[in-house]
C-alpha cells in the first residue's frame, strides 16, 4: 500500500518527502522496482543512505502533483531509450554500427557481441552498446518487418 507523505522540491531542486509522522527526509530518489515490466507501478522512495523511507503502488494514485514530480525525477534518473525501428546494421558480424529510430530521436550505437542483446521476457529484449547503455525493445511484434529481419539474424 503506498505509504501516507507529501513531497516537495526544496530550493536546491531536490525531493524532500515528509510523512504522515512528520518525519522529513531530504533529497529522497525514487527507484522502480520493476522498471521494464511495470514502470508506473511499485516505486520506492529511498534516502541519501540507500533506506527506502517510503513506498508507491501505483504513480497513478497519487494526487497530480506528487505524480509529476516522481515522473521528472525518473526521467532525470534513468535513460533507457525504447527502440521503435532498426534502420540498418554495418555488418551481421560483431561488433558492428547498429542505426535505430527511438522515442528519444535517431541515433547510432555499436554492439559488441550477440551477448549483448538479453531476453528478458518472451517478446521484450535489452540491448547494451559498447559504452554500457541500454536500449528496451518493449514487444519484438511491434516492430515493422525490416526491423524484424536484422534482429533475426543476431537472435
Amino acid at each position: 500500500m503506498t505509504t501516507n507523505f507529501d513531497l516537495t522540491r526544496n530550493v536546491f531542486g531536490r525531493l524532500v518527502l515528509t510523512t504522515a509522522d512528520g518525519d522529513v527526509h531530504e533529497s529522497v530518489a525514487p527507484v522502480r522496482a520493476f522498471p521494464v515490466q511495470a514502470p508506473d507501478d511499485g516505486i520506492a522512495l529511498v534516502s541519501t543512505d540507500g533506506k527506502e523511507v517510503g513506498w508507491i503502488d501505483r504513480i497513478e494514485d497519487l494526487p497530480a502533483a506528487v505524480g509529476q514530480l516522481v515522473r521528472e525525477e525518473l526521467e532525470g534518473r534513468e535513460f533507457m531509450p525504447e527502440i521503435a525501428r532498426i534502420n540498418s546494421v554495418t555488418s551481421f558480424a560483431t561488433p558492428c554500427t547498429w542505426s535505430v529510430a527511438t522515442d528519444r530521436g535517431d541515433t547510432e550505437f555499436v554492439l559488441r557481441g550477440e551477448e549483448d542483446i538479453r531476453r528478458l521476457t518472451v517478446d521484450t529484449l535489452l540491448i547494451s552498446d559498447i559504452h554500457g547503455i541500454h536500449y528496451l525493445i518493449r514487444d519484438v511484434r511491434e516492430l515493422d518487418k525490416h526491423s524484424k529481419k536484422i534482429l533475426d539474424r543476431f537472435l
